[in-house]
């Protein structure tokens, strides 16, 4: 493995030292909101290897000599990659931050809404408007709300035709350095790498746990005027994957008195990411029974097999 130092002859230094400067304290910035994961997630009793993990690259953006935007910029994820103790899940969160000045894992653990603040960084999006995205759409990256732009789905959301809604996706088009056409989106409509039962699995232990109170709790920014500390949050793991699970603070939770029921789980590691929302099924077949929302059917037939024939 290279060290830090020996890194920086992978990416020559060819821009006035201004620049490098201010680049190097970007470096140190990201090292510090690495530095508060890797704290934040040894406080909520996730697994020492995480821990180490981020710890491990921040250290390494402390003493690396070469600004991480350079190298986004000349060699994008793969070059982040390149550098030692940064695997690809950091690699990702690392670009998150050099294009929208949040890092939503952070934003996560410290109970805060990453989606709405990422999306508001678009010109004509306020944080309404934000709001009814993240409620209508259940996305949280601008890749994800780029998805759901080129597959017609942003356009469908109270308050935006599809002249906004073709603005919004040329904007996201540059931001994300993609063609306006592409041929795929670049997520999946629906996230169905991940088998329902694990995901329900995850979603029964993380209830069971805050009902015992056996889990550690985060103070969320809104709609929490007291700063009180009362969502619980848990890191569990199955078969090497991580996961993040905690109940919605989304405004249409709150709204729906729901705040309780729903369960948003998160995946984040070196093999994916993704993101899951469970609720209390109030209609039809599966009515009082726990379903993935975009993944009802395969509930369904879950359940179906459960029962005697």
């Amino acid at each position: 493995m290279e060290n830090a130092n020996s890194q920086a002859s992978l990416f020559p230094v060819d821009d006035p030292a201004q620049r490098r400067q201010s680049g190097l304290d970007e470096n140190r910035r990201i090292a510090n909101h690495l530095g508060e994961i890797a704290s934040l997630l040894e406080s909520q009793h996730a697994s020492g290897f995480r821990v180490s993990a981020y710890r491990k690259a921040a250290g390494t953006l402390l003493n690396l000599q070469t600004p991480v935007r350079w190298i986004d910029q000349k060699h994008g994820i793969d070059g982040l990659i390149r550098i030692e103790t940064v695997g690809q899940s950091i690699a990702s969160l690392i670009d998150q931050y050099l294009r929208t000045g949040r890092v939503p894992l952070l934003d996560r653990l410290r109970g805060e809404a990453t989606a709405e603040k990422i999306f508001t960084t678009l010109p004509t999006i306020g944080p309404e408007l934000a709001h009814r995205i993240y409620d209508a759409l259940h996305v949280e990256t601008l890749p994800e709300l780029y998805s759901a732009a080129i597959n017609g789905k942003l356009d469908e959301v109270p308050g935006i035709g599809k002249k906004r809604a073709a603005a919004i996706q040329e904007v996201l088009a540059e931001r994300l350095r993609r063609s306006p056409s592409p041929t795929a989106p670049l997520y999946p409509a629906t996230d169905r790498s991940i088998p329902v039962r694990e995901i329900l699995d995850i979603d029964a232990e993380y209830r069971q746990k805050a009902q015992q109170d056996k889990l550690p709790k985060v103070a969320p920014t809104k709609f929490n005027p007291g700063n009180v500390a009362w969502l619980p949050i848990l890191h569990t793991e199955r078969d090497g994957r991580h996961y993040t699970a905690l109940y919605s603070n989304s405004a249409r939770a709150h709204e729906l008195n729901t705040t309780k029921d729903w369960v948003v789980i998160y995946r984040d590691d070196d093999q994916q990411h993704g993101r899951w929302t469970v609720i209390t099924s109030q209609f039809g077949k599966l009515h009082g029974c726990r379903i993935i929302r975009g993944r009802e059917d395969e509930c369904r037939e879950v359940y179906l097999r459960k029962q005697p024939q």
